[in-house]
């Protein structure tokens, strides 16, 4: 999903956690993530994964 062009909105800062829209294979998915640290680096942790609404999907196309 995030190496193809994707939207992204960041929801809330405490845990850091974004909703990102992008492709997978020839469907749009949305997906909640947050972004947390260890002593080794960065972990993205995936919250929630669905097929992305008619609304997620105009905001993919008005941002992308």
């Amino acid at each position: 999903m995030f190496s193809r062009p994707y939207w992204l909105d960041q929801r809330s800062d405490v845990p850091e956690q974004f909703l990102a829209v992008g492709w997978v294979g020839d469907r749009l998915y949305s997906v909640i993530f947050e972004i947390g640290e260890d002593e080794v680096g960065e972990i993205l942790h995936l919250v929630t994964l669905w097929r992305s609404t008619k609304e997620e999907i105009r905001l993919y196309e008005e941002n992308s």
